[in-house]
């Protein structure tokens, strides 16, 4: 069935910043004395927010100081800014949805503020979401709380149930699955299957959405 509305997370989705985003977090858990890679902090923190990476770094005993938190955005903030590249792809995936009429927005565990310095890089992409652009910081109610895809339907002024939500975490995709939305998972071609034991529907070309969710091709 095809959606009233289409709801986009931003980071691994939209905005091609995971990598970024979990260098510098690598760098400071080496930093701390605590080194991790790439797999193992996607697996751990993909989809959460800096303030409960934080959290859980302090839990496994890593000595990250009280202001870390907003260290950290300034690092990631400026990182950032030199240059962040869009997920292949996704730009015809826009195209495809203004083309059926289908309205669309983005719901984020991150803050408005990187959106901004992301998605202000591409001119017009920030225009193409017509103000749909919402932080579930802003709510105080990150996911796995369903509190952003909700607010981004009403917004919308499409029921829950006609909406589609396009993720890459297990955060996301259970607050689209709580929100009673459509999950489709963007995942690698060697990841995915968590997405999928969760209940999204997993893809691994973002050119293969449109179709997916039965549009023209």
């Amino acid at each position: 069935m095809t959606p009233k509305a289409v709801i986009f997370d931003c980071d691994g989705v939209v905005m091609d910043s995971e990598g970024m985003a979990f260098d510098l977090l690598a760098e400071q858990l080496a930093q701390y004395g605590h080194p991790m890679t790439h797999t193992q902090m996607r697996t751990m923190f993909l989809g959460g927010t800096m303030r409960s990476f934080w959290a859980a770094a302090r839990a496994m005993g890593v000595a990250l100081p009280d202001d870390w938190v907003e260290g950290q955005y300034a690092r990631m903030f400026a990182k950032l800014a030199e240059h962040t590249p869009l997920i292949p792809g996704i730009v015809a995936v826009l195209d495809a949805l203004d083309a059926a009429g289908i309205p669309y927005a983005m719901g984020s565990n991150g803050p408005l503020r990187k959106m901004e310095i992301t998605m202000g890089q591409h001119p017009g992409l920030r225009e193409r979401f017509r103000g749909h652009i919402y932080s579930a910081q802003t709510m105080n109610a990150p996911k796995p709380a369903p509190d952003v895809y909700l607010h981004a339907a009403a917004a919308l002024g499409v029921p829950p149930a006609a909406c589609v939500v396009v993720e890459d975490s297990l955060s996301g995709v259970r607050a689209a699955l709580a929100a009673g939305m459509r999950c489709y998972g963007f995942a690698s071609e060697d990841d995915g299957a968590a997405l999928a034991e969760a209940g999204a529907v997993v893809f691994h070309r973002m050119a293969d959405l449109p179709g997916l969710i039965g549009l023209p091709r």
